[in-house]
């Protein structure tokens, strides 16, 4: 059974930005990009360092995705795959918004 933990309101997220936060003392970063909220590890695996909230949102071919603030590899918000490395990938978190909460699953 899924175990979801309330995050933050959706009032808190930032258009087309990311913010950090915990989850289970894990930190993540939330994106809330096209009225959809994306959580992904806020780890970046390339850099050794928790930044990807402060990375840039864009698109590359129609798939949205972060770009790193360390060396700019690009990781796509839905699957965590880096577009550069096929070796390395961001964990990513179901979410869901409800009542105007966002809620990451815990796995």
């Amino acid at each position: 059974m899924s175990n979801f933990t309330k995050i933050c309101a959706l009032s808190d997220l930032i258009a087309d930005a990311g913010i950090p936060a915990l989850l289970g003392g894990k930190a993540i970063a939330l994106f809330y990009v096209n009225e959809q909220v994306y959580a992904l590890s806020n780890f970046d695996p390339i850099g050794q360092a928790n930044v990807m909230s402060r990375g840039i949102v864009g698109s590359i071919k129609g798939e949205l995705v972060v770009a790193s603030p360390l060396y700019k590899e690009h990781y796509s918000l839905s699957t965590g795959r880096c577009l550069e490395n096929s070796e390395v990938a961001l964990t990513v978190y179901a979410v869901k918004v409800d009542g105007g909460d966002v809620w990451v699953e815990n796995p």
